[in-house]
């Protein structure tokens, strides 16, 4: 089903710089689209450190229990993605689907196996034909390309409507080094780890230890703070590559201050991509961001505010321009978090709509009404027993959720 571009879509596309020895290739295999490329092949130099986060789901997929054997290595040298079938719920022959792939890129690249990471999005439950992919692999090999990110960008998508592009450039120890990233995602978002799909890769000189504590950090800030849905992926992963290229002094700790700047520019960069997900979430209008302030800890305020960001009654309301705070009330009260029911504030959109436990008696409806009608809403919470503070982000829940959702396999 072809689907509009989301109306919260950035109004241009960045261009991301090539990496030197990092080459990137598409190709239409046919693994469930017609008419358009499925199949990413991302190419890394020798040498290339990794790191990444997979979900937490308790049935993932068959390429995510790959990629967590080959990130013990610390080593990466291809990632190979496809679109359209998940490869999970497969059981042995999902499993097997990831031998023949991860044996075939590394045959052809002629590197080991643990060097190369895979993944799979799309349909749950049906087995992935893994030939195509297989007999393809020489063919797409030859087509890789230094400035390809736009297209493997848009290779990966599944309901996504625009492809999600990020990069930056940071200073390690006064050498100038590139982070570029991609990501897709639109529904299935609850991440709790990352995103469903997303790459990053920098020049940078950085040892896997040092990238593994970056990026789990950084994808708590990000990717462990959105939700459009509730509901986790079995196939999230996020990985990290650095090829070194940039020949910066290598940092042995990720504590170092000459990673101040370089950390600063991946967490923006994760979040941007964060960002763009909920944006593009299915069906979405609004772009909603929560802050939640005076919780118990930050991991409460962080419950409270997913608590927010998950209700259905809140969405709606959101989508429908109402300022209905009774339903954010409600939905504090349900996180099974601290609050103090008489201290509780709500404002939205900068309003003060309730205060110490009370609507607040009079205040002008005008500005918070023409705040709901704008496409970014500010939901803003003080729940009044701690220090503790949050922000997560969200769409709205539409009717368009349903229509993609409720024909998706067909």
């Amino acid at each position: 089903m072809e689907l509009p571009v989301s109306p919260l879509a950035p109004k241009s596309e960045p261009t991301l710089p090539p990496l030197p020895g990092v080459r990137l290739a598409t190709h239409a295999a046919g693994i469930r689209y017609t008419g358009r490329d499925d199949l990413l092949l991302i190419e890394l130099p020798k040498g290339t450190t990794a790191a990444g986060v997979t979900t937490r789901s308790k049935t993932r997929s068959a390429p995510v229990d790959w990629c967590r054997h080959a990130l013990k290595k610390g080593k990466g040298r291809a990632v190979l993605v496809n679109a359209g079938n998940a490869n999970a719920f497969t059981g042995m022959r999902g499993e097997a689907s990831v031998a023949a792939t991860v044996g075939a890129t590394a045959h052809l690249l002629g590197c080991k196996e643990s060097e190369v990471y895979v993944s799979s999005t799309g349909t749950i439950g049906e087995f992935l034909p893994h030939e195509k992919i297989v007999e393809a692999l020489p063919k797409v090999l030859k087509t890789a390309a230094e400035d390809a990110w736009a297209k493997a960008a848009r290779a990966i998508m599944t309901t996504d409507t625009f492809p999600k592009m990020a990069t930056r450039t940071a200073d390690i120890g006064g050498t100038t080094v590139v982070i570029n990233g991609i990501a897709k995602g639109s529904g299935m978002i609850a991440p709790d780890m990352a995103t469903m799909l997303a790459y990053v890769v920098t020049d940078a000189a950085l040892p896997a230890e040092v990238l593994q504590d970056l990026l789990g950090k950084g994808a708590d800030r990000s990717f462990n703070a959105i939700t459009v849905d509730g509901d986790t992926s079995t196939s999230d992963t996020l990985l990290l590559f650095a090829t070194g290229s940039a020949a910066n002094k290598a940092p042995k700790k990720a504590t170092d201050k000459a990673l101040k700047d370089f950390k600063d520019k991946l967490n923006s960069l994760l979040v941007e991509l964060a960002h763009m997900v909920v944006r593009d979430g299915e069906g979405a209008t609004k772009f909603v961001e929560i802050r939640v302030t005076g919780a118990a800890s930050a991991r409460a305020a962080r419950t409270i505010g997913l608590s927010i960001a998950n209700s259905p009654l809140v969405k709606t309301a959101i989508a429908g321009e109402d300022a209905n705070w009774g339903r954010v009330v409600a939905a504090v009260g349900k996180s099974g978090e601290k609050a103090d029911r008489d201290a509780l504030c709500i404002r939205m959109g900068g309003i003060d709509v309730a205060r110490d436990g009370l609507a607040v008696p009079g205040y002008d409806e005008a500005p918070v009404a023409a705040h709901m009608k704008g496409q970014d809403i500010l939901v803003e919470v003080e729940v009044g027993v701690g220090k503790g503070k949050a922000v997560v982000w969200t769409c709205d829940l539409t009717h368009g959720y349903i229509d993609i959702n409720g024909s998706y396999r067909s």
